[in-house]
C-alpha cells in the first residue's frame, strides 16, 4: 500500500488518532517537513506525525491507519541512509518516549529494551555490569535499538560480533492488523500449535511461514556473504527444526511488524584494548595491510583515506589527531585489539608493527596505548561520514546509493580497484572510509542531482557496482539496509525465485501493504523522491549577516540529517534537545525548518512565521554545531538572522531590546549602585520584571558593583614597570566591567606582572554579542564598527587583544566577519584577539609568571567546566593548560554539555524551567558530587551564576585561581 491520492487529510487523520492515544499527533506543516528526511537523498512528506507513549499507542496508530486506509512507518533517531524511514504515511517517533531500559540481567548477558533506546545508553547501563552490546555503530550515541533492529546494523567490530540479528533474542511487536505477538525461537511442533490455537494474523503466520521459509530457505549460498542486512533474513528464520519469526523482523525496516520491546544479548567488555594506526601512501596500500591485522585476530581494521583526513585536520573538534600523526599519511589504517590486560594487547600491536614493517606495508605505526590517544584517535574515524558530508559544496555531496556493499576481505583490494574505475569511467569523485576487517568499505560518490545527467549518471553506477558486487561474490547492503536506494535491485541480486519468497513473507506480514510499503520488496526507482532534486530555487534574500555563497539558506542547508546533535550525554550540542528529546530543537531540527521557510516565495514572510519562531526559540546559541556538527551548521547565526527578520515583521520586544544594550544598562546600574541592586532583591519588583518583562523572579540578578573595572583601573597607582613585552589591551566585556570586576582585576595584575603594559577597552564600547543574541543586527553592525574604529590601529602595530569573558572576546574573531563583510579591519582585529588564558601560559612557562606552590590553590582539585562559545571556537587547551600550571592542582575537566544559561536565555520566565533542566542534566550532578574543598571554575560569566543558582557553589574564573596562585613579588 502507498497513500493514495484520495488519502484523508491530515486534519482527519489528526482527528481520528488523537482520541486513541496517550502520547501526541501533530500535522502542522513544519513537523511534517522536518519528518520527511532522514539521512538519506531522499525525502518524502508523511501524513502525520505522531509520538506514542507505549505499546498500545503502537497498537492503536496501527489500527487506525488500518480504518483510514494509510501507511504507518515507524522511526527511531532518523540516521538512516537508504531512505528507509521515510514515505506518505503516519510516521511515528519511538525515540521521544520509548526509550526505556526495562532490565539488564548479568547473569544471563541479556537486556530487555524499548526501541527508542540508544545504543550508547545501553552500554552506559551495562557497563556497570562488564558487558556492553556487540555491534557497534559509528552513530551509537543517536541511534536506537529499533533502528538498528530495522536495519539489521553492525558496526566496527562485526568481525567478532556479527550483526544485530546475531544477538536479538526475542521480539515483542505489533501486526499489521494491529495485533500484539511475541516473535522468539520455537521447534516446530511448538509453532503447529500456535498456529492451531492462536486466531488472527499470529495464528496464520504460524501456519503458513514454516512451509513457505523450507521452500525458499534452502543452503544454496544465500547469502553469498555473512554480511548482510539486504532482503529478508529467509536464511535466519527456519533452520529445518525451529522457527524464529524474529530473525525475519531484524532487517525488515518496519515493513513486517512494529518492534515495541527487544530481548538482546550482551558480551562482556573488553578488559583492555589498544589501537595501531598503520600511516600509508594510498588506500590500495592500506587495504594490501589488512591481512596482517586479521591474522592476529584484530577486533576491527578501519579505513579512512585522504579525503577525509585532510578534513579532519580542518575542524577544532578532531585537532587532536593531527598532533599525533607522522608525516602526511594519504590513508590511515586503524587497528583495535581487546585482550585480558594492556601488556597482551600493546604486544599484539607491536606484533602487528613488525609484520607491517617486514612486508613493507606503511611508513608509520602509530601505537595508541593510552585512554587519551585511542579517544582522539577514535573520534576521528568514527566521524568519517560527518567529515566528508562536510565536504559537500551546494547540492554537490558524497551521496548514499553505493556505499554499503561489502565482499570477502581477501577480495577487497581488486574489487576497490574496479569500483574505483567505474567511478572514474563516470566521472565521479568519492570518499572511501569503512570496514576493511569485514570487506566494507562506505564509499561515497559526489553527485550534484540537480544538475542534467547527474540523475541517469548515478542511476547507472548504482546499477553497475551491484553486479560488480554479486561478481565477488559480496553483497549490495551489507548493514546500511536496503530501504528507497537499493531495494530496486533485489530481484536482480537475490533472484527471482528468492524474490518471490520475500513477497510472499511480506503479503503474510502485511496482506494489506500498510506497513512501510516500498522499502525491501515491490520498491520505486532508486531515482525517485530525491530530497535535492525536489527543492525549488531559493527567492534571493538580503541578509544583514554575510553567508557564504549561496546564502541564507544554503547556510542551513549544509544540514545532512546525519543527527549528531540528537546525542544525549556527551558534547555541547545540543543542549535543547538533550532536555527535551524533541526533534525541532535538535540542531536538525531547525536547519531544516530554516530550508522550509527560505524555500517559499516569499522568504522575508516566512521567517516571520510563529510557527518557525517556536521551532527557533529554544536555540541557546551555544554555538556548539559550529564545531560539533561535522557540517558546521552555525545555528547561532541562523538564528540571529531570522530574529532580525521576524522582529522586522512584528516589531522588537522591549525586553529584546533591554537585553542587547546590556551594557549600556550595567553602565548606568553600576553608577546607581548600590540602591539599583534593590530591584533585584524585592518581591515586588521581581514580579512586575516577570509580568513585565519577562524577567523570572526565580533568577537572581548580578549584583551591580561600584567599584567597576573602569573606575578602579582609572584610579589606582600607575604601575610601575617594567613592561618587557609591551602592550596589551583587555577587553573590559560588559559583565567584567560592572558586575564581576574581580575577574577583570585578577586579569589586569597577572598580566602586569607577566611584563605587559596594560590598556583598558573604553566604557561605552561593546563588542556588539548582545546585540547579536537578540537579532539586532543593526545596533550590532554599528557597534563592531566602533570597536574596530578603536583597536584596529593598536592591532595592526602587533598588540595583542585580550580577554576574559569567551562570548566577548571571541565575537571579535567569529561574527565581525559577517557583519561587517569585506572590512579589512576584521582581519586585522581578529587575528590579534586571544584569550588571557594563552598569553598568561606564555608567561609561566618562561618564567615570566611565578606561582607559589604553597598558595591556597596550589594541590588542590580543580573541576574545570568551559563556555561553550570558547569550545566551539578555539577550544578549551589554554584555559586547562593554565589551570594545570598551578602547583599541584588536581584538574579535571567536566564533559557537561552546555549549562544551560546562556546569557539572557536563563533569566527569561518562559525559559527558566528549561535552563535549569539543561544544567541538572549533567552539571549540577557533577558539581555536587565534588567535596566542598574541590575548587570549581569557570570561564563564562554566565556559567558561574548557574552553578552558584543551582548547585549553592560559588565558581572562580580561572585567571582568579592562578591570581590566588601568584608568588610574591
Amino acid at each position: 500500500m502507498t497513500a493514495p491520492a484520495d488519502s484523508p487529510a491530515p486534519e482527519e487523520i489528526r482527528a481520528a488518532l488523537a482520541p486513541v492515544l496517550e502520547g501526541s499527533v501533530r500535522i502542522d506543516d513544519y513537523t511534517r517537513h522536518l519528518y520527511s528526511a532522514d539521512a538519506s537523498m531522499y525525502a518524502i512528506e508523511p501524513l502525520a506525525v505522531a509520538f506514542p507513549r507505549h505499546a498500545a499507542d503502537i497498537a492503536a496508530i496501527v489500527e487506525t491507519a488500518g480504518a483510514l486506509g494509510v501507511p504507518v512507518l515507524p522511526r527511531g533517531g532518523g540516521t538512516s541512509l537508504a531512505g528507509q524511514t521515510v514515505g506518505r504515511a503516519i510516521v511515528f517517533d519511538c525515540s521521544r518516549h520509548l526509550n526505556r531500559i526495562v532490565e539488564i540481567d548479568p547473569g544471563s548477558r541479556r537486556a530487555v529494551v524499548q526501541p527508542g533506546v540508544v545504543q550508547d545508553q545501553l552500554n552506559r547501563a551495562a557497563a556497570a555490569h562488564g558487558l556492553v552490546f556487540g555491534p557497534d555503530t559509528s552513530t551509537s550515541d543517536r541511534a536506537t535499538l529499533g533502528g538498528m533492529i530495522g536495519n539489521n546494523s553492525a558496526g566496527s567490530h562485526s568481525v567478532l560480533y556479527g550483526s544485530t540479528i546475531d544477538h536479538v533474542e526475542r521480539l515483542e511487536v505489533v501486526l499489521s492488523d494491529a495485533s500484539r505477538a511475541r516473535l522468539e525461537p520455537v521447534a516446530l511442533d511448538e509453532a503447529r500449535a500456535r498456529g492451531r490455537a492462536r486466531g488472527g494474523l499470529e495464528g496464520r503466520i504460524y501456519r503458513v511461514l514454516p512451509g513457505l521459509l523450507e521452500r525458499a530457505a534452502k543452503p544454496d549460498g544465500f547469502p553469498p556473504y555473512w554480511r548482510h542486512s539486504g532482503g529478508y533474513r529467509l536464511d535466519r528464520a527456519w533452520d529445518g527444526t525451529r522457527l524464529d519469526p524474529a530473525k525475519l523482523i531484524v532487517g525488515s525496516e518496519g515493513t513486517l511488524a512494529v518492534v515495541t520491546e527487544a530481548e538482546v544479548r550482551l558480551v562482556e567488555r573488553p578488559k583492555a584494548r589498544a589501537i595501531a594506526v598503520g600511516h600509508f601512501t594510498s588506500t590500495p596500500a592500506a587495504i594490501a595491510a589488512t591481512g596482517d591485522a586479521l591474522a592476529l585476530n584484530a577486533a576491527s581494521v578501519e579505513l579512512m583515506d585522504d579525503t577525509i583526513l585532510r578534513l579532519s585536520r580542518q575542524r577544532v573538534e578532531y585537532a587532536g589527531l593531527s598532533g599525533i600523526l607522522e608525516g602526511e599519511p594519504r590513508a590511515l589504517l586503524f587497528v583495535e585489539f581487546f585482550g585480558d590486560d594492556d601488556g597482551e594487547v600493546a604486544a599484539r600491536v607491536e606484533r602487528l608493527a613488525a609484520a607491517w614493517e617486514r612486508g613493507g606495508h606503511g611508513y608509520h605505526t602509530l601505537r595508541a596505548l593510552t585512554p587519551g590517544t585511542q579517544a582522539a584517535v577514535r573520534k576521528v574515524r568514527r566521524a568519517g561520514l560527518g567529515l566528508l558530508m562536510a565536504s559537500s559544496t551546494g547540492t554537490r555531496r558524497p551521496l548514499a546509493f553505493v556505499e554499503d556493499t561489502a565482499v570477502p576481505p581477501d577480495r577487497l583490494e581488486p574489487y576497490v580497484r574496479e569500483f574505483a574505475d567505474v567511478l572514474d569511467r563516470h566521472g565521479l569523485h568519492a570518499g572511501f572510509y569503512g570496514h576493511c576487517s569485514v570487506g566494507c568499505l562506505h564509499i561515497r560518490p559526489f553527485v550534484d542531482v540537480r544538475e542534467p545527467g547527474q540523475v541517469e549518471t548515478m542511476r547507472a553506477v548504482a546499477g553497475e557496482i551491484s553486479e560488480l558486487v554479486a561478481r565477488y561474490g559480496g553483497v549490495n547492503s551489507s548493514e546500511h539496509g536496503d530501504g528507497l536506494a537499493r531495494s530496486e535491485f533485489n530481484r536482480r541480486l537475490f533472484g527471482a525465485d528468492r524474490y518471490e519468497a520475500m513477497r510472499a513473507v511480506k503479503r503474510l506480514f502485511d496482506p494489506e501493504g500498510r506497513l512501510n510499503p516500498g522499502k525491501v520488496v515491490d520498491a520505486p526507482p532508486m531515482t525517485g523522491n530525491l530530497r535535492d532534486r525536489a527543492l525549488p530555487a531559493a527567492v534571493p534574500l538580503a541578509t544583514r549577516l554575510a553567508f557564504p555563497a549561496g546564502g541564507m539558506r544554503d547556510a542551513a542547508d549544509r544540514c545532512q540529517n546525519i543527527g549528531a546533535c540528537r546525542k544525549d550525554a556527551t558534547g555541547v550540542m545540543c543542549p535543547s534537545y538533550m532536555a527535551t528529546r524533541e526533534e525541532e530543537h535538535s540542531t536538525r531540527g531547525r536547519a531544516n525548518a530554516l530550508v522550509k521557510a527560505l524555500s517559499q516565495p516569499d522568504p522575508k514572510a516566512a521567517l516571520g512565521d510563529e510557527r518557525l519562531h517556536e521551532v527557533l526559540d529554544l536555540c541557546l546559541e551555544c554555538k556548539a554545531c559550529k564545531s560539533e556538527c561535522p557540517l558546521g551548521v552555525d545555528m547561532a547565526s541562523l538564528k540571529s538572522e531570522a530574529l532580525y527578520h521576524y522582529h522586522a515583521a512584528h516589531g522588537t520586544p522591549l525586553r529584546a531590546r533591554a537585553f542587547g544594550s546590556i551594557r549600556r544598562l550595567n553602565r548606568l546600574g553600576a553608577l546607581l549602585a548600590p540602591l539599583s541592586n534593590l530591584a533585584g532583591r524585592a518581591g515586588a519588583a521581581r514580579a512586575v520584571l516577570d509580568r513585565g518583562l519577562g524577567i523570572s523572579r526565580h533568577r537572581p540578578l548580578p549584583a551591580f558593583r561600584r567599584d567597576t573595572l573602569p573606575r578602579w583601573f582609572a584610579r589606582r597607582p600607575a604601575p610601575e614597570g617594567p613592561f618587557p613585552r609591551g602592550e596589551v589591551i583587555l577587553l573590559a566585556d560588559s559583565f567584567t566591567a560592572y558586575t564581576g570586576p574581580g575577574t577583570g582585576r585578577a586579569a589586569v595584575e597577572l598580566l602586569e606582572r607577566a611584563g605587559w603594559r596594560v590598556r583598558l577597552t573604553g566604557g561605552r564600547a561593546c563588542c556588539g554579542r548582545p546585540a547579536l543574541s537578540k537579532g539586532l543586527l543593526d545596533r550590532a553592525r554599528e557597534q563592531a564598527a566602533a570597536m574596530l574604529d578603536a583597536l584596529t590601529p593598536a592591532a595592526a602595530a602587533g598588540v595583542p587583544i585580550a580577554g576574559v569573558e569567551p562570548s566577548c572576546l571571541l565575537t571579535l574573531r567569529d561574527e565581525y566577519a559577517a557583519l561587517l563583510p569585506g572590512d579589512d579591519r576584521v582581519g586585522v582585529v581578529s587575528g590579534a584577539a586571544r584569550l588571557v588564558q594563552d598569553l598568561l601560559v606564555e608567561a609561566v612557562d618562561d618564567g615570566s609568571l611565578r606561582l607559589d606552590p604553597d598558595a591556597e590553590p596550589a594541590g588542590r582539585r580543580i573541576l574545570f567546566h568551559g563556555h561553550c562559545h570558547e569550545k566551539a571556537v578555539t577550544g578549551t587547551a589554554s584555559t586547562r593548560a593554565l589551570l594545570e600550571r598551578i602547583p599541584g592542582a588536581d584538574v579535571h575537566e567536566l564533559d557537561a554539555g552546555c549549562c544551560g544559561m546562556a546569557g539572557s536565555f536563563g533569566f527569561e520566565s518562559e525559559h527558566y524551567d528549561l535552563s535549569m533542566r539543561i544544567g541538572g542534566l549533567r552539571l549540577f550532578p557533577a558539581v555536587a558530587a565534588e567535596p566542598p574543598e574541590t575548587l570549581i571554575a569557570a570561564t563564562g560569566v554566565s556559567c558561574r551564576q548557574q552553578i552558584e543558582h543551582g548547585c549553592g557553589r560559588a565558581a572562580a574564573h580561572p585567571v582568579e585561581l592562578v591570581h590566588r596562585a601568584l608568588a610574591p613579588p
